[in-house]
Parts: structure tokens; sequence; C-alpha cells
């Protein structure tokens, strides 16, 4: 569904201003190669964090906590 959604906006785009939409299509992959880093980093904190979370709810785990 999101795909369809992304490729109306591009054809409307492509038919108001079609420069715009060739240049959004050029740019796509480069912009994507640039938030590759910032996409390992955000996978990394979120493993860091529940890393640290696992282990200060494993006291309760063990006295049979459960919600």
């Amino acid at each position: 569904m999101k795909l369809l959604l992304v490729m109306l906006f591009w054809c409307v785009l492509f038919v108001l201003c079609w420069p715009l939409a060739v240049l959004a299509v050029v740019l796509f992959p480069f912009i994507w190669l640039l938030s590759l880093p910032f996409r390992l980093v955000g996978i990394t904190l979120e493993a860091a964090f529940a890393l640290i979370r696992a282990i200060l709810f494993l006291p309760a785990r063990l006295l049979g906590f459960r919600r």
C-alpha cells in the first residue's frame, strides 16, 4: 500500500514538474546510501538499550514477576 501511494505521488509530481521528479529518482539512491550509517547506529543503540533493560529486569523475572 505504501509503495502504491509513493508511486501515485511520484506520477503526480512527474506530471506537474517532471525535472523535479527525475531529480528525485536520481538522488534517491544517494540519499539512501547516506542514511545507512544512521540506521546502523539506530539498530545498535536499540540493541544496547534492550540488553540494559533485560539486565535490569532480570531479578524481577527470576522472582516470578509477570505482567
